[in-house]
């Protein structure tokens, strides 16, 4: 019998070589090589005299008199069309981020920090689509019993019934609201990590979705590596993403993340799958981000925002709530400006501060802000508007820790930092759009008619907006400008602030 094959495959790159070394060639980590053994493959491949018969044959002149016919490929004329009826999956801000619903066969991949609520996510969204559709929940990290803890604390199933001795059953009693409708949904609980005995399951329950919690705990027990290795996250996918297209099984799986904040496991994790989402939060703030980055069936980076309660996620209907300050009580250094997450606009306030620094070199900080953008309009400010930020520390955060780095909050950022050096209060009534260019000028920004909606929406009466661009009839005052110094008089015009007035007091 022939020795198997075998080779070194490195988990954290996924680079695979002949021999092993201590130091992994593809990406430098040290320790990292693993020896695998290689599967063969059940193709047939033609041996090299055979491919070389079948080049012959084709140059014998008569090979080209045969008409050119198809073996297995199609044309676009060929291929049925199929209306594709999404699934609502119970949260309009998970349908918002899959692009509408739940696609039938897809495969979906759900990442983010640990206790970040994937899980309480997941059992939530497999309840409410276990009213009409019949759902596995597989479990790799917990038992059955602490699956069923969780459900009965989110109001899920019934009191919780654990059997600690033979004949004896303790119960406990839940005091959380139960949705009868949610009793006895068909829901199906496995808490298996061996990928055939999944494969088992799924092939005699036929469910219409399976959950996955999480792809690093399954193993394929045919490999020597340990389960979360590259090559077992890798085969285990390939396998699971097999039976989601030809069984028609949709497919939500967990994964887990590095500490850098990226998926765990190889790269081609992400590219197997349909949509990649990403669980975002603070452990200090209750709500929560679900960020897509990768969707074949929708658009790419919409958010879906939700609040950590005791009865687990509830949506946010309106997130501008959470990341706009009190507007009654208005602060020196704050400015309102509109954020737009994918097809969301979001009403953000931003906090500035502005002190003289006791340092050689001042400070920056930024909190939910890009830094490299904050230095740059520090920089325009000194240059074009004539405030001495390199005598001065800056500091600039969003309300509620949302990331707001697109460029459309520049114009927020400048005028927060102008009112904070001069101690003054920016017009609450007023919004802030637009992108501070380096010669000082305001430049244009992308969907203005959706963030101006979503101002006028909430109440905000005037919006300082780059010129040069026509806009919709909206209950909203737009004034236009074409200098960084033209939006500071603007929003603040009630101190008459003019460009002498820019200049440091004299015990500053």
């Amino acid at each position: 019998m022939a020795k198997p094959k075998t080779f070194f495959t490195c988990n954290e790159c996924g680079a695979e070589s002949p021999q092993w070394f201590g130091k992994c060639p593809g990406c430098g980590t040290y320790n990292s090589l693993e020896e695998q053994i290689s599967i063969q493959s059940s193709v047939d491949v033609p041996s090299r005299g055979g491919v070389s018969s079948w080049q012959s044959t084709q140059s014998n002149g008569k090979s080209h008199a045969k008409p050119a016919k198809a073996r297995a490929s199609l044309t676009f004329d060929q291929i049925t069309d199929r209306q594709i009826a999404r699934w609502e999956s119970g949260y309009e801000e998970l349908d918002r981020v899959l692009g509408g619903g739940i696609v039938p066969g897809s495969m979906v991949l759900i990442g983010g920090d640990p206790g970040i609520g994937k899980s309480t996510l997941l059992l939530q969204v497999s309840n409410q689509l276990a009213q009409k559709y019949r759902i596995l929940y597989v479990t790799g990290e917990e038992s059955g019993q602490q699956v069923k803890l969780r459900a009965s604390r989110l109001g899920v199933s019934k009191a919780l019934s654990v059997v600690n001795e033979e004949n004896v059953t303790v119960v406990v009693e839940t005091t959380l609201p139960i949705d009868p409708d949610s009793i006895g949904a068909d829901l199906y609980v496995l808490p298996e990590t061996d990928l055939e005995e999944i494969l088992r399951e799924i092939d005699s329950l036929k469910p219409n979705v399976a959950v996955i919690d999480s792809i690093q705990t399954v193993f394929f027990p045919a490999l020597t590596s340990a389960p979360g290795s590259v090559a077992q996250v890798r085969e285990c996918t390939a396998a699971l993403m097999k039976v989601a297209k030809h069984e028609d099984v949709t497919m939500l799986i967990v994964g887990h993340v590095t500490k850098e904040g990226a998926i765990a496991g190889p790269k081609v994790l992400e590219h197997l799958v349909d949509t990649v989402l990403y669980f975002e939060g603070d452990r200090f703030a209750s709500h929560r981000l679900l960020r897509t980055v990768k969707n074949r069936f929708g658009a790419t980076h919409e958010i879906g925002i939700f609040e950590m309660v005791a009865e687990g996620l509830r949506e946010v209907s309106n997130p501008s709530e959470l990341f706009l300050g009190n507007r009654d009580d208005p602060a020196p250094g704050t400015a309102i400006v509109v954020a737009c997450e994918g097809t969301r606009p979001i009403v953000v306030e931003l906090q500035a501060l502005v002190s003289p620094t006791s340092y050689p070199s001042p400070r920056r900080a930024g909190t939910g802000v890009d830094y490299n953008r904050l230095v740059q309009i520090l920089a325009v400010l000194e240059k074009r508007v004539g405030i001495p930020m390199s005598k001065l520390d800056s500091y600039v955060a969003s309300a509620g820790g949302l990331n707001v780095e697109e460029p459309a909050v520049d114009l927020g950022i400048a005028i927060a930092i102008v009112a904070s050096f001069r101690d003054r209060i920016v017009d609450p009534g007023t919004v802030l759009i637009g992108e501070v260019g380096l010669g000082g000028q305001v430049r244009s920004v992308s969907q203005m008619e959706l963030r101006l909606k979503e101002a006028a929406k909430l109440g905000f009466k005037r919006a300082i907006v780059p010129k040069g661009t026509k806009f919709p009839d909206l209950n909203i005052e737009i004034l236009q400008v074409s200098k960084v110094i033209d939006a500071i008089i603007a929003a603040i015009p009630h101190q008459e602030l003019t460009t002498d007035d820019l200049e440091p007091d004299e015990d500053e």
